[in-house]
């Protein structure tokens, strides 16, 4: 037995059978030389528990003597101090990669939640983490990397906000199933950029364009299904899959309201007009098919609305009007007309006031028409 140095593995020839070179200087540190001549450094030694462990340092060539022996030296140290160096590379090996932590993630949490919000998952890990950071060990990913994803995205800032949402309940999850160390999440401390929320109201000259657009497309269009579910959109305030996926068992004409057994915030109770009873009395009820609004299969509903409703809006000059900005004019009018914003919460289903807040600046209007009056009345500037 003699220390170990380049020199004397490199001079040792292989024989039939391994042969194995025991360090002088290092207890447990030896080189194993394999009939094909392949080199290796391992190292030997006993856990507190008197497990025996020989795990493998590396390759010479792909290491020296010397870097072999420092990190002997350094994991007999971490053995002294009660530590496992062996058990805790298993354990690497044994964590998945991202992409797999993706997978276990969709299989097990994302069924949990809203089928759209699932679809939204799914679509935020295939086109912006994966393709990043999909290799990565779980336990392996730092502040870093998520911080430079995160950054690549700025330009979408709403879109790199989800991404950083979704990565921390995943790495979360992540400690919950042990594959990181408990309050190691990456993601705490990124700070999540600012969002502009788009508020784009129809003006009643806007609305009466746009009705009149519907009014000739059903004239001259064969398929009404879209006509009708851009209508419910405007005169209900509802969502767009909360219309697509209405059920005539849902709509309580007597009541005067829809019934949805299942919407973003849970069953929900949509108060009806006169003006949506008489639409919901005009679409024709198929035979065999329970939605309102049906679709090319039979039996099923509208899948797509966008194709449509581009070509309408572009007909009439809405280019820049999204069918979730319906939801939005329909909310803008109840504010401009003196309805506060508990009511308009209710009217839209939020479960949170501050989702409604938004609508808090068109309150005032009927109030400034009002002191209006009341001001060219005091100067009598009016025949009022």
């Amino acid at each position: 037995m003699q220390k170990l140095t380049k020199k004397i593995v490199e001079s040792i020839l292989p024989q039939e059978k391994d042969l194995i070179l025991w360090d002088s200087e290092i207890s447990g540190f030896f080189c194993k030389i394999t009939p094909t001549g392949k080199k290796s450094y391992f190292l030997y030694y006993r856990t507190q528990d008197r497990r025996q462990r020989r795990p493998k340092i590396g390759d010479h060539g792909i290491m020296t003597c010397e870097q072999a022996r420092n990190i002997a030296q350094r994991w007999l140290l971490e053995v002294s101090q009660g530590k496992d160096p062996s058990g805790e590379k298993q354990e690497v090996r044994q964590t998945p990669i991202l992409k797999e932590l993706a997978e276990k993630y969709m299989k097990e949490h994302a069924p949990h939640k809203k089928l759209s919000s699932c679809k939204e998952d799914q679509r935020l890990w295939n086109q912006f983490i994966l393709p990043a950071l999909g290799a990565l060990k779980v336990s392996s990913i730092e502040r870093s990397d998520i911080s430079k994803l995160h950054h690549s995205l700025q330009h979408l800032p709403t879109t790199a906000n989800r991404v950083r949402s979704l990565l921390s309940k995943a790495l979360n999850l992540a400690e919950l199933w042990g594959y990181r160390p408990n309050h190691s999440n990456p993601c705490l401390h990124i700070k999540k950029y600012s969002e502009t929320k788009r508020e784009r109201f129809l003006s009643q000259g806007e609305i009466a364009r746009l009705m009149g657009a519907l009014a000739e497309e059903e004239r001259d269009n064969t398929n009404p299904w879209p006509l009708y579910a851009i209508r419910l959109l405007l005169i209900t305030g509802c969502r767009l899959n909360e219309i697509l996926t209405l059920k005539w068992e849902e709509v309580d004409l007597e009541n005067q309201c829809l019934r949805l057994r299942d919407s973003k915030t849970g069953k929900k109770l949509v108060y009806l007009s006169t003006v949506a009873i008489d639409l919901l009395k005009h679409i024709p009820q198929e035979v065999g098919n329970p939605f309102v609004i049906c679709g090319g299969k039979e039996g099923a509903h509208l899948i797509n609305l966008q194709k449509p409703w581009r070509r309408i809006r572009e007909k009439v000059g809405l280019d820049d009007v999204r069918l979730h900005d319906l939801r939005h004019t329909f909310a803008s009018i109840a504010a401009s007309n003196g309805l506060s914003l508990p009511i308009i919460g209710a009217l839209l289903g939020h479960k949170q006031t501050q989702t409604t807040a938004r609508y808090a600046h068109l309150i005032g209007q009927p109030l400034i028409a009002a002191t209006e009056k009341i001001g060219k009345r005091m100067t009598g500037k009016t025949n009022d």
